[in-house]
């Protein structure tokens, strides 16, 4: 591999972006192409695929053998929220690929007994995500139900273009919610983005029912992202 293509790769790892390295198999220069690139034709298809499922394969392009080796950041669910679905979500979320930190200032919730193995965070959502910033491949998932500690995560979810973003409560909630979020200054494009009321609409009632409608949405969202637009620039 061209040393400036591995350099170039290795950054783009450190900055959790995503990548395909195409390899020519009949010979010809290797080629980085990062999730967001403007392509065309048969490659842009066959990339935006390799993007979506995460896959390595080889291909036939325009009478060119490529192999298109995947290089994509961990996906990482980040939820707000110490509560019982937080609870069987952690562990649906791991058995399913998927990194997970829990957010949650209040410490009664927030306890290592509760969330054994689980990476726990005690502290405002605020001021965790300052240390551990948000990106286009964290999912946002807002469940304690109080605006002062879910409105700022879910702000920042959308404003660096995090690929799924959804808030627990009725219709009702989520309408005083797009009021205030709207007061942030966020446009009505960016709200359509939050999937709320939460989860596919697959009936749940129980806190485990809910997760899994949770975890089928995020992996949806993930699987059927747009991979044209690079992350951080959401319109």
């Amino acid at each position: 591999m061209d040393r400036q293509i591995l350099a170039r790769l290795n950054d783009m790892r450190r900055k959790r972006q995503a990548a395909i390295l195409v390899t020519d198999l009949d010979g010809g220069p290797d080629r980085l192409v990062v999730e967001g690139d403007r392509l065309d034709g048969a490659l842009a298809d066959a990339a935006a695929s390799a993007f979506r499922s995460g896959k390595s394969s080889a291909v036939e392009i325009d009478g060119q053998s490529l192999f298109l080796n995947v290089h994509l950041p961990p996906p990482r669910i980040v939820v707000i929220g110490a509560v019982h679905i937080s609870q069987v979500l952690a562990r649906m979320a791991a058995l399913a690929g998927f990194d997970i930190t829990i957010i949650d200032p209040r410490t009664a919730f927030a306890t290592p007994e509760r969330f054994e193995g689980i990476d726990l965070i005690a502290d405002w959502p605020a001021d965790a995500l300052k240390e551990r910033p948000l990106d286009g491949y964290m999912a946002l998932v807002a469940v304690t139900h109080d605006p002062k500690i879910d409105d700022e995560p879910i702000v920042q979810a959308l404003r660096t273009g995090c690929f799924y973003v959804g808030a627990l409560g009725s219709r009702k909630t989520h309408a005083g919610r797009m009021e205030r979020l709207r007061r942030e200054g966020l446009t009505d494009a960016d709200l359509a983005r939050i999937h709320a009321p939460i989860g596919l609409a697959i009936g749940a009632a129980s806190p485990a029912e809910i997760a899994v409608a949770i975890l089928a949405e995020i992996i949806a969202s993930l699987r059927g992202r747009d991979v044209s637009v690079p992350k951080g620039d959401w319109p």
